[in-house]
């Protein structure tokens, strides 16, 4: 199986790492539980197992959270207005039909819903958010076209497999001859995976680097290496930084620290902005050094990211 881009996620990572506690809407939830149902509101309907369902933030707790002790909960944080998320969920309803119950997708309209969209920390959608063990362990906020998005469940699937039942349960009782088979899978990724989701960042990395001392031009495992070193870096800063960069400018190591927590934050423009600002004021060593961690975010990024391309050429003018 090809594996997803790495890059295409530090930055929501980190984000989610850091900052999403998923009982924020519990005491919510129970209120709600202890509230007498309106007419027409069934809770044990078989819409509550199934593999597509809307959420609100009275039945988050038990339908994502809860839930995804079971299954990974796959949650997309839409829009009616947003032609964008239309288009979207379109891709991962029809993925959800055809994964017979190996995960589940839950829709959140961040209007009716905002607290949920809150709780994540949401500033555009759509936004996607993989929840397995009550705890978030992936995301993106574009709209891949439908391949890449298959391979983005698959790779979580592939990694939460023996740890959470249900997806083995799923996939057993799928009709016989729909199971795609799968390709063999390297356990080295494997290993380094999961530690990543357990959020041990030093195994992750020591996996990785044994994979490249094995085979040095292994890109995909340089990839990761640079995601796992990222997201290590970022949890470690102290969020202060940003106010000691913004009083000090000509402090680059504050800049360079600030600009990891901007991308980890999804302010990728700003951060961006932040270090080709100090390439400019700055000069001799500051200057490579504001440089060298410019384009080493870059490389957290797709190549053919826009915000990525502005930034290489606003760099290459700061340059020359």
């Amino acid at each position: 199986m090809t594996r997803p881009d790495p890059r295409q996620t530090a930055a929501l990572s980190a984000a989610l790492s850091r900052a999403v506690d998923l009982s924020a809407l519990k005491a919510r939830a129970d209120a709600a539980k202890t509230s007498p149902p309106t007419a027409g509101t069934h809770p044990s309907t078989p819409a509550a197992t199934s593999a597509v369902i809307d959420v609100t933030e009275a039945n988050f707790e038990s339908e994502v959270v809860e839930y995804s002790t079971q299954v990974p909960v796959v949650v997309a944080l839409v829009a009616g207005w947003s032609a964008q998320s239309t288009q979207l969920l379109a891709t991962l309803e029809k993925l959800a039909a055809q994964d017979n119950g190996s995960w589940r997708l839950a829709k959140v309209d961040v209007e009716t819903s905002p607290r949920v969209a809150q709780l994540f920390g949401a500033q555009a959608v759509p936004m996607v958010i993989a929840i397995a063990g009550r705890q978030p362990v992936d995301a993106f906020n574009d709209v891949p076209p439908e391949d890449r998005v298959r391979q983005w469940v698959d790779s979580i699937l592939d990694a939460l497999r023996d740890r959470l039942p249900g997806i083995r349960a799923a996939e057993a009782a799928a009709p016989a001859g729909e199971e795609p088979v799968a390709e063999p899978e390297d356990e080295r990724f494997t290993v380094a995976e999961n530690a990543l989701a357990l959020g041990d960042f030093t195994a992750a990395e020591a996996g990785y680097q044994a994979i490249l001392a094995a085979e040095p031009h292994n890109v995909e495992a340089k990839a990761a290496l640079a995601q796992v070193q990222f997201l290590a870096r970022a949890q470690a800063t102290d969020p202060s930084v940003i106010v000691r960069a913004d009083i000090s400018p000509d402090d680059v190591d504050a800049q360079l620290s600030a600009a990891d927590l901007e991308v980890a934050g999804q302010q990728v423009e700003q951060a961006f902005t932040r270090l080709i600002a100090a390439v400019r004021r700055s000069a001799g060593p500051d200057r490579d050094k504001a440089r060298t961690h410019l384009v080493s975010l870059f490389d957290l990024f797709a190549p053919d990211d826009p915000r990525v391309a502005k930034a290489r050429r606003d760099l290459a003018s700061a340059l020359f």
